[in-house]
């Protein structure tokens, strides 16, 4: 038989097929191959054994799970006001783990979302919603219909409150949700995934910090998308994009074509690759 694991506590494994969901062991071997059975794999399972993981799309240490189709990164208008820079980290990350990526600013009650909006609309969908009075939260389903996803994001930006609303009257893996499940902030102590008729959500106890973890910091240019229509169009083919004379990037740049927040997020993250080589 063939399902997805929907949970993983102390060893088991809670294996979903298309009629109800089990409780299974993993095999000895997996051990041995270093391999772990993750929240989101595509499985065998022979009784309540799974015997076979599938390759995977994608796959994160904290949280561990596997197969995320979309982030959605969540950060707040204002309380906490928004760090660009620890946005665009999750961004890059997201990019490198080839991940659909969707904004989604909360808040927007609180504060005056003009200058995020012009800085990231065009290059990845953005939602400003209040999920304290359900604001934009219809526009946001919509476009989350038919994705397996995740919320990202710092701490107290409202990914609770979030989960809750587009987890509310839906159906999970284990019947509908109890009021357990609708938990408050802070409260989630295993990755799960739920299903509702339109789209399926890790529920996570992390996602709340991202390090950039990139081998080689050239690869950095290819994660930043309002940059790749000017790559192979810089003098020198090894172009950082940094202050080589005739790069298309910086050139962009200078004409208002990239935003100069990006930029700067570009520059210290290709600093700190290089930092975190040196040691």
């Amino acid at each position: 038989m063939q399902g997805t694991i929907v949970k993983a506590i102390s060893g088991f494994y809670y294996v979903r097929d298309d009629s109800k969901v089990y409780e299974c062991k993993a095999r000895g071997v997996f051990k041995n191959k270093n391999i772990t059975p993750l929240v989101g794999d595509h499985v065998e399972f022979d009784g309540l054994v799974v015997t076979k993981v599938y390759p995977r799309k994608n796959s994160f240490e904290r949280p561990p799970v596997a197969n995320v189709e979309t982030l959605v990164m969540v950060f707040a208008a204002a309380d906490p006001n928004p760090s660009l820079d620890i946005l665009d980290k999750f961004l890059v990350t997201a990019e490198a783990k080839n991940t659909e990526i969707i904004i989604c600013i909360n808040k927007c009650d609180l504060a005056d979302t003009k200058a995020l909006k012009e800085i990231y609309d065009g290059i990845y969908p953005i939602f400003f919603i209040s999920a304290k009075d359900n604001s934009g939260i219809d526009e946001l389903k919509k476009a989350l219909k038919g994705k397996q996803f995740a919320l990202a994001g710092p701490s107290g930006v409202g990914k609770s409150t979030l989960t809750n609303l587009l987890l509310e009257s839906e159906k999970s893996e284990v019947g509908e949700i109890s009021q357990k499940s609708l938990r408050g902030k802070n409260t989630t102590r295993h990755t799960e995934l739920f299903y509702s008729d339109d789209y399926k959500l890790f529920d996570t106890p992390g996602f709340t910090s991202f390090d950039v973890n990139l081998d080689d910091e050239k690869q950095l240019e290819n994660y930043f998308p309002e940059f790749h229509e000017y790559l192979g169009s810089c003098r020198f083919d090894d172009c950082k994009h940094l202050e080589e004379p005739d790069c298309a990037v910086t050139k962009a740049l200078k004409e208002g074509k990239i935003s100069d927040s990006r930029y700067e997020s570009y520059k210290n993250i290709y600093n700190f690759i290089l930092e975190k080589k040196r040691y």
